[in-house]
Protein backbone atom coordinates (compact mmCIF):
# COMPACT_ATOMS: atom_id res chain seq x y z
CA UNK A 1 0.00 0.00 0.00
CA UNK A 2 1.13 3.52 -0.75
CA UNK A 3 0.83 6.88 0.90
CA UNK A 4 -2.78 7.90 1.45
CA UNK A 5 -4.34 11.20 0.49
CA UNK A 6 -7.07 12.69 2.70
CA UNK A 7 -9.99 14.83 1.57
CA UNK A 8 -10.79 16.77 4.74
CA UNK A 9 -14.35 18.08 4.51
CA UNK A 10 -16.57 20.33 6.56
CA UNK A 11 -20.16 21.31 5.85
CA UNK A 12 -22.23 24.11 7.29
CA UNK A 13 -25.94 23.37 7.32
CA UNK A 14 -29.25 25.05 8.03
CA UNK A 15 -29.81 22.69 10.98
CA UNK A 16 -29.04 19.23 12.30
CA UNK A 17 -31.68 17.10 10.54
CA UNK A 18 -30.68 15.54 7.21
CA UNK A 19 -34.34 15.27 6.24
CA UNK A 20 -35.39 18.86 7.00
CA UNK A 21 -32.19 20.87 6.64
CA UNK A 22 -29.78 21.54 3.79
CA UNK A 23 -26.08 22.08 3.19
CA UNK A 24 -25.24 25.78 2.90
CA UNK A 25 -21.47 25.62 2.52
CA UNK A 26 -18.81 22.98 1.83
CA UNK A 27 -15.10 23.30 2.49
CA UNK A 28 -12.52 20.73 1.40
CA UNK A 29 -8.76 20.57 1.98
CA UNK A 30 -6.86 17.70 0.40
CA UNK A 31 -3.70 16.73 2.27
CA UNK A 32 -0.97 14.13 2.22
CA UNK A 33 -0.12 11.97 5.25
CA UNK A 34 2.43 14.53 6.46
CA UNK A 35 -0.12 17.36 6.26
CA UNK A 36 1.11 18.84 2.98
CA UNK A 37 -1.86 20.66 1.43
CA UNK A 38 -2.49 19.52 -2.14
CA UNK A 39 -5.74 21.38 -2.84
CA UNK A 40 -8.36 23.60 -1.22
CA UNK A 41 -11.89 24.30 -2.35
CA UNK A 42 -14.94 25.94 -0.85
CA UNK A 43 -18.34 26.97 -2.08
CA UNK A 44 -21.65 28.19 -0.83
CA UNK A 45 -24.63 26.11 -1.94
CA UNK A 46 -27.58 27.99 -3.40
CA UNK A 47 -30.95 27.46 -1.82
CA UNK A 48 -33.62 25.62 -3.74
CA UNK A 49 -36.16 28.31 -2.86
CA UNK A 50 -35.26 31.92 -2.04
CA UNK A 51 -37.38 31.87 1.13
CA UNK A 52 -35.70 28.76 2.54
CA UNK A 53 -34.39 29.07 6.06
CA UNK A 54 -30.68 29.28 6.63
CA UNK A 55 -30.82 28.20 10.25
CA UNK A 56 -28.57 29.46 13.03
CA UNK A 57 -26.87 32.47 11.42
CA UNK A 58 -25.30 33.27 14.80
CA UNK A 59 -23.32 30.03 14.38
CA UNK A 60 -22.33 29.97 10.70
CA UNK A 61 -22.92 33.59 9.69
CA UNK A 62 -24.46 32.63 6.34
CA UNK A 63 -27.40 34.73 5.12
CA UNK A 64 -29.93 34.13 2.35
CA UNK A 65 -28.44 37.11 0.53
CA UNK A 66 -24.99 35.47 0.58
CA UNK A 67 -26.46 32.36 -1.03
CA UNK A 68 -28.06 34.23 -3.94
CA UNK A 69 -26.23 33.30 -7.10
CA UNK A 70 -24.34 30.44 -5.44
CA UNK A 71 -24.25 27.21 -7.44
CA UNK A 72 -27.09 24.80 -6.71
CA UNK A 73 -26.59 21.46 -4.96
CA UNK A 74 -26.34 19.22 -8.08
CA UNK A 75 -23.47 21.29 -9.51
CA UNK A 76 -21.70 21.52 -6.14
CA UNK A 77 -22.07 17.80 -5.40
CA UNK A 78 -20.76 16.80 -8.83
CA UNK A 79 -17.67 18.94 -8.18
CA UNK A 80 -17.31 17.48 -4.69
CA UNK A 81 -17.53 13.91 -6.05
CA UNK A 82 -14.70 14.63 -8.47
CA UNK A 83 -12.55 16.22 -5.76
CA UNK A 84 -13.08 13.27 -3.40
CA UNK A 85 -11.99 10.68 -5.98
CA UNK A 86 -9.20 8.47 -4.66
CA UNK A 87 -8.95 10.24 -1.30
CA UNK A 88 -10.03 9.15 2.16
CA UNK A 89 -13.10 11.11 3.28
CA UNK A 90 -12.09 12.76 6.55
CA UNK A 91 -13.95 15.11 8.90
CA UNK A 92 -14.29 16.08 12.53
CA UNK A 93 -17.44 14.10 13.41
CA UNK A 94 -17.35 12.40 10.03
CA UNK A 95 -20.80 10.84 10.34
CA UNK A 96 -22.51 14.25 10.43
CA UNK A 97 -20.78 15.51 7.29
CA UNK A 98 -21.13 12.18 5.45
CA UNK A 99 -24.85 11.89 6.22
CA UNK A 100 -25.59 15.40 4.95
CA UNK A 101 -23.52 14.91 1.81
CA UNK A 102 -25.01 11.51 1.00
CA UNK A 103 -28.56 12.73 1.61
CA UNK A 104 -28.01 15.79 -0.62
CA UNK A 105 -26.33 13.64 -3.28
CA UNK A 106 -29.25 11.18 -3.27
CA UNK A 107 -31.71 14.08 -3.74
CA UNK A 108 -29.59 15.34 -6.65
CA UNK A 109 -29.24 11.88 -8.21
CA UNK A 110 -25.45 11.87 -7.80
CA UNK A 111 -23.51 8.90 -6.44
CA UNK A 112 -20.83 9.90 -3.94
CA UNK A 113 -19.31 6.76 -2.42
CA UNK A 114 -17.86 7.39 1.02
CA UNK A 115 -16.74 3.90 2.05
CA UNK A 116 -13.42 4.96 3.58
CA UNK A 117 -14.23 7.42 6.36
CA UNK A 118 -11.81 8.78 8.89
CA UNK A 119 -13.04 10.77 11.88
CA UNK A 120 -10.66 13.13 13.67
CA UNK A 121 -13.11 13.35 16.57
CA UNK A 122 -12.90 9.57 16.99
CA UNK A 123 -9.12 9.59 16.57
CA UNK A 124 -8.84 12.16 19.36
CA UNK A 125 -11.19 10.22 21.65
CA UNK A 126 -9.26 6.99 21.10
CA UNK A 127 -6.19 8.72 22.51
CA UNK A 128 -8.15 9.59 25.67
CA UNK A 129 -9.80 6.34 26.81
CA UNK A 130 -10.60 7.75 30.26
CA UNK A 131 -12.33 10.79 28.72
CA UNK A 132 -10.24 13.34 30.61
CA UNK A 133 -10.19 15.84 27.72
CA UNK A 134 -12.68 17.68 25.54
CA UNK A 135 -12.63 16.67 21.87
CA UNK A 136 -14.47 19.44 20.02
CA UNK A 137 -12.58 20.88 17.06
CA UNK A 138 -11.56 24.00 18.99
CA UNK A 139 -10.28 21.83 21.87
CA UNK A 140 -8.26 19.55 19.61
CA UNK A 141 -6.81 22.55 17.76
CA UNK A 142 -5.75 24.12 21.06
CA UNK A 143 -4.08 20.86 22.13
CA UNK A 144 -1.94 20.79 18.97
CA UNK A 145 -1.34 24.56 18.71
CA UNK A 146 -3.38 24.79 15.51
CA UNK A 147 -5.01 28.13 14.78
CA UNK A 148 -8.77 27.87 14.23
CA UNK A 149 -9.88 30.99 12.39
CA UNK A 150 -13.58 31.77 11.90
CA UNK A 151 -14.92 28.61 13.51
CA UNK A 152 -18.02 27.39 11.62
CA UNK A 153 -16.80 28.64 8.28
CA UNK A 154 -16.57 25.40 6.28
CA UNK A 155 -13.17 26.06 4.70
CA UNK A 156 -11.65 27.37 7.94
CA UNK A 157 -12.88 24.31 9.84
CA UNK A 158 -11.61 21.99 7.09
CA UNK A 159 -8.20 23.70 7.21
CA UNK A 160 -8.01 23.34 10.99
CA UNK A 161 -9.07 19.68 10.82
CA UNK A 162 -6.47 19.06 8.10
CA UNK A 163 -3.83 20.68 10.31
CA UNK A 164 -4.58 18.47 13.35
CA UNK A 165 -4.87 15.30 11.25
CA UNK A 166 -1.10 14.61 10.96
CA UNK A 167 -0.73 14.99 14.75
CA UNK A 168 -3.53 12.49 15.36
CA UNK A 169 -2.22 10.04 12.76
CA UNK A 170 1.29 10.21 14.23
CA UNK A 171 -0.11 9.59 17.71
CA UNK A 172 -1.78 6.45 16.34
CA UNK A 173 1.45 5.31 14.66
CA UNK A 174 0.13 5.65 11.10
CA UNK A 175 2.95 5.56 8.56
CA UNK A 176 1.10 4.23 5.50
CA UNK A 177 -2.37 3.36 4.27
CA UNK A 178 -2.36 -0.14 5.78
CA UNK A 179 -2.15 1.39 9.26
CA UNK A 180 -5.51 3.11 8.72
CA UNK A 181 -7.61 -0.06 8.46
CA UNK A 182 -8.29 -0.25 12.21
CA UNK A 183 -9.10 3.47 12.40
CA UNK A 184 -11.78 3.85 9.73
CA UNK A 185 -15.26 4.77 10.92
CA UNK A 186 -17.83 2.10 10.10
CA UNK A 187 -20.23 2.88 7.28
CA UNK A 188 -23.86 2.57 8.44
CA UNK A 189 -25.76 -0.21 6.67
CA UNK A 190 -28.29 2.20 5.15
CA UNK A 191 -25.47 4.29 3.65
CA UNK A 192 -23.66 1.28 2.19
CA UNK A 193 -26.59 0.13 0.05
Amino acid sequence: MGQPRFAVVDVETSGLSTTRHRILQIGLVTVELDGTVVDQWSTLVGLRWPWSRVGPRRVHGITRRALRGAPKAPEVLAELRDRLAGAIFTAHNVEFDAMFIQRAAARAGIDIPLERRLCTLQLSRLLDPDRQLAHGLADVCARYDVVLERHHDALCDARATAAVLPHLLAAHGVVDEADLNALYSPVPLAASR
